[in-house]
């Protein structure tokens, strides 16, 4: 039985996530990105997710109206947005839910193949 997401052409889907590298489609990403259902976005961040502040999400506050959920992809384990990033943020309209890197490219998968509007922001250490 094929239990695989029905997912439509063309849209963005995350095959792997091992060894600091991220799989989508057929390319394959050693560095942050931002993956959305249509498109693929380098995110030049040089934080680690912990240092994170508000201006590092501004990739993501330009595509409000566009996406509803945020994942953020923290590395090999979560850690917590400072409050006043996660204030910031959510003063902007965006929700983020913070979660390991694994954690997120498989939830970004079951959301987008429900049709969801996710981006996973993602953090490949």
């Amino acid at each position: 039985m094929d239990v695989t997401p029905l997912v439509g052409k063309g849209k963005n889907i995350i095959h792997s996530y091992a060894g600091g590298r991220i799989k989508v489609g057929e390319n394959v990403f050693d560095r942050p990105v931002i993956v959305t259902p249509d498109s693929v976005i380098m995110w030049d961040i040089v934080a680690a997710a912990a240092d994170l502040q508000a201006p590092d999400f501004e990739p993501l506050a330009v595509m409000k109206g566009v996406i509803d959920v945020i994942l953020l992809g923290c590395g090999k384990t979560m850690v917590f947005l400072k409050p006043d990033v996660k204030l910031a943020l959510s003063g902007k309209g965006l929700n983020v839910d913070v979660m390991d890197t694994g954690a997120a490219c498989r939830t970004y998968n079951v959301l987008m193949a429900e049709g969801r509007r996710v981006a996973a922001a993602l953090i490949p250490a």
